[in-house]
């Protein structure tokens, strides 16, 4: 088991990458079986005050396949009384590697709950696709794509611009109480975005997702099937990504070669000062929290063919 302590991973990252002329179809795929990043997988731990909470391990104790797997991990670091501050052990795409916005992008890891999972009503992430934001940008932007936990439950979320087109109050202000067409939304007027609720595990009720009142019919979700609970074990997950915030976004969400959702419409952010690229990172994050939260990864993957991260014919295939 090999220890990798933040100041070495950065020094892998001082020397200059070459600039790709073409990174939205730049194949990229790690299995974590060196001492480091593989150069093939353009990823790296970003140094920031946030990231200062969490930690990195090439280990080989517990892999979903081959030899190697991450283990991150987050300790408490954050004053609890701290509004905003956050613990995180995040992975990142290099930034010479980020896609075009608006362009679909395959992604695929493999992650494991550690024990013990925490099962308070609290913020946990544990994957997101944001857009990049300019240092004029106005306010702060929420991943347009988030793998969440509450409740020691596993949930998705997508974001978007906050309208009013299509927003409409639920019966009785009750999650999934939405007509026909209609998918549960978070207005949050102060930051002009709203979060959509797109699929939960076997466990997850409504009473999970009380902040979830409203409803639009310009985000349209399709679930076929429920998400792995965290105690499941290695849950191999296959996304695609194509934010559209003028409405021609489309997300699909897979676990474990299951179909679990396929999400249409109004999806992510447009506006001053935002970024022309999307960009992927994995790793636990939380608010201020006590004890140490740990997470493993592995067979990281991102490509422009469903194939190549799916590794599905026939699902790639009924992918419309």
């Amino acid at each position: 088991m090999i220890r990798v302590l933040m100041s070495g991973v950065l020094m892998s990252l001082l020397a200059v990458a070459p600039v790709l002329a073409d990174p939205l179809n730049t194949r990229l795929a790690d299995r974590f079986e060196g001492q480091d990043f593989s150069p093939d997988g353009g990823l790296y731990y970003k140094d920031n005050a946030e990231q200062r909470a969490g930690s990195v391990e090439f280990q080989g104790a517990d892999v979903f396949e081959g030899k190697g797997a991450l283990k991150l991990s987050v300790r408490p670091l954050c004053d609890a009384a701290e509004d905003g501050c956050s613990e995180r052990a995040e992975i990142w795409e290099k930034p010479e590697l980020r896609t075009p916005y608006e362009s679909p992008v395959w992604f695929g890891f493999a992650v494991k709950f550690a024990d013990p999972i925490p099962d308070d009503d609290h913020r946990y992430l544990i994957a997101q696709w944001k857009r990049e934001i300019e240092a004029d940008a106005e306010g702060d932007y929420s991943p347009f794509l988030a793998f969440r936990m509450r409740n020691g439950k596993l949930f998705v979320t997508v974001e978007t611009d906050l309208f009013e087109e299509g927003a409409t109050t639920g019966e009785d202000n009750v999650q999934n109480a939405c007509a026909t067409g209609g998918t549960p939304v978070w207005l949050r007027p102060k930051v002009k975005q709203m979060r959509a609720f797109v699929a939960g595990d076997a466990d997850w009720t409504p009473g999970d997702g009380g902040e979830f009142k409203s409803c639009t019919t310009a985000i349209q979700v399709t679930r076929r099937g429920e998400l792995p609970k965290p105690s499941s074990g290695w849950i191999d997950f296959a996304v695609l990504s194509k934010p559209g915030p003028g409405g021609d976004g489309h997300i699909e969400i897979f676990a474990n070669k299951i179909w679990i959702a396929t999400v249409k419409g109004r999806i992510g952010h447009q506006g001053k000062g935002l970024g022309p690229n999307q960009y992927f990172k994995f790793g636990p994050y939380r608010a201020a929290r006590d004890g140490v939260w740990s997470l493993y990864y592995d067979d990281f993957r991102r490509s422009p063919d469903c194939r190549d991260v799916l590794r599905d014919e026939d699902l790639c295939a009924a992918i419309k």
